[in-house]
């Protein structure tokens, strides 16, 4: 009997010790997963780390970058695109001014009374779609419905049709365009839905105008022009001392008010204010000192226009969401932290930036968005705390990244036109025996206006870069509908100057 007990004893006993040692096994395993994780999460902060000194050497490369744009055609990244435009709203515009902004499937046309002293702006607004045969049949249909749709909008105003007073516009255009005045450019191409053949290489207001005209409106095209140069002139209207406009959006542009006789590639260029708004296109910015990573490599290899816009994958909101997505994918395949593996974590662009910013301002106790939209998106259920609690690491690292690269690429224009207080020194601290003007930047875009946490990042980056005695006297102002509205007004200024023969060649 006794031996029975003993054996049974054994028995008993390893059988303990088996179920320990799988326990403790599994434990080893989970620690090794974990920490497999960890060390992505680790590469990734360090691939993506932005000291005050690296951002100081994506300043000087900015402004360098400028430089080397103005000064010949091609010779830069930035295409720094001379928009004709010399004239910026004061505030002492008075009349009707209408705009219309093309840019997507659907358009709008807007009315601005102004009444001088920088008067409130209550702009009337009508968006229509555009039907879908008209994205790809002939020009002359899509601007005869457009210039229709203009006609109706004005005799619902007390502004009448066939008024004897010529009506200024203000066009917003957004496709890229090769401008040839402040009123005229030649398509160089359609994006997103539109392919009208017969436009591409054309005058794109002078098309707009003659639809105009065979409308019987008595209307003007004033200024044709991008978002951007629309937020600084709506910017530089409530705020004389705005000097660039940057929007960070989906997509993410900058431009800014330079000096004529700095504008080197067009030598003979003269306007009466002594200026001109140049348009960067600073999305397709590129420097070495950028913080690259392996997921911005694949991502812009798989994107459909690899080795392009550098600086907009990786700052713009276009493009945030799927970075996290394609790190999220790396550590599922390489541990089983997130369950099975996701087959929606192969979906490029599953991951809208939108979402991503919701799971980063998280703030409930358990995390229950991040759960929410990991299942919701992503089909990655039931993950603890922790694995949450690591998604929105992931999410600050990459806002954080892209925040305060933004603010460098804003330095970097205030340093090129010597507004950052270094007085020109390359890499250098702010000098004490500068005077600082007052410098305000206006901008505009969902991801600067929207998300808390990239705009505050953007602020702390601006102050580190500049130090605090410069920060102080740098603004940043935040516009709602450059498109629209600062179009209508850029009209009122060049209406009022008379600056469409400002600009001379000699």
């Amino acid at each position: 009997m006794g031996k029975v007990v003993l054996g049974v004893t054994v028995g008993v006993a390893v059988a303990v010790c088996a179920v320990a040692a799988l326990v403790v096994g599994r434990r080893v395993r989970s620690r090794k997963k974990w920490k497999r994780v960890v060390g992505v999460l680790k590469e990734l902060e360090e691939s993506c780390e932005t000291t005050v000194g690296r951002l100081r050497q994506v300043v000087d490369a900015m402004a360098v970058e400028m430089h080397a744009g103005l000064a010949s055609e091609g010779g830069s990244k930035l295409k720094m695109l001379l928009t004709f435009v010399d004239n910026l709203p004061s505030g002492s515009e008075k009349g009707i001014f209408y705009a219309l902004d093309l840019g997507g499937t659907n358009f709008r046309v807007l009315r601005v009374e102004l009444g001088g002293q920088r008067s409130e702006l209550d702009p009337d607004v009508e968006q229509q779609p555009i039907p879908e045969q008209l994205m790809t049949g002939r020009s002359e249909d899509l601007f005869d419905f457009i210039a229709s749709s203009l006609h109706r909008f004005v005799e619902k105003g007390n502004d009448s049709v066939q008024s004897s007073i010529m009506k200024e516009l203000g066009f917003t255009f957004s496709f890229p365009v090769k401008q040839t005045s402040v009123s005229s450019g030649v398509l160089i191409k359609w994006t997103k839905a539109f392919a009208i053949k017969d436009m591409v290489g054309k005058e794109v207001a002078g098309a707009l105008q003659q639809a105009l005209d065979r409308k019987g409106l008595n209307m003007r095209v004033a200024v044709l022009v991008n978002d951007t140069v629309g937020t600084l002139a709506l910017g530089h209207y409530h705020d004389a001392d705005t000097v660039a406009a940057v929007i960070i959006g989906t997509g993410t542009n900058a431009c800014y008010w330079e000096r004529t006789d700095a504008i080197i590639k067009c030598q003979g260029l003269l306007t009466t204010s002594g200026g001109m708004v140049v348009n960067m296109e600073w999305g397709n910015f590129w420097s070495s000192h950028l913080p690259r990573t392996s997921y911005d490599i694949d991502l812009d290899a798989e994107s459909p226009n690899p080795n392009d816009q550098g600086f907009e994958k990786m700052i713009s909101g276009m493009y945030l969401g799927d970075i996290v997505r394609r790190v999220i994918l790396r550590m599922s395949e390489e541990s089983d932290v997130f369950g099975p593996v996701s087959s929606r974590l192969y979906v490029p662009f599953a991951l809208r930036t939108p979402a991503m910013a919701a799971m980063h301002e998280d703030d409930s106790p358990e995390l229950t968005k991040v759960a929410k939209i990991l299942e919701d998106v992503l089909d990655i259920s039931g993950v603890p705390l922790k694995v949450r609690k690591l998604v929105v690491k992931i999410c600050d690292v990459v806002t954080r990244r892209a925040a305060r690269l933004a603010a460098a690429g804003i330095v970097g224009i205030l340093k090129k036109i010597g507004r950052d207080g270094s007085g020109g020194i390359t890499g250098g601290r702010s000098r004490s025996d500068i005077k600082m003007r007052r410098t305000a930047v206006a901008v505009e875009g969902s991801l600067y206006t929207q998300y808390t946490m990239f705009r505050e990042y953007l602020h702390e980056a601006l102050h580190e870069i500049l130090g605090e005695d410069i920060a102080r006297h740098v603004v940043i102002n935040v516009t709602e509908d450059g498109s629209g509205t600062g179009a209508a007004l850029l009209a009122a200024s060049h209406s009022s100057s008379g600056s469409v023969d400002n600009i001379q060649l000699v």
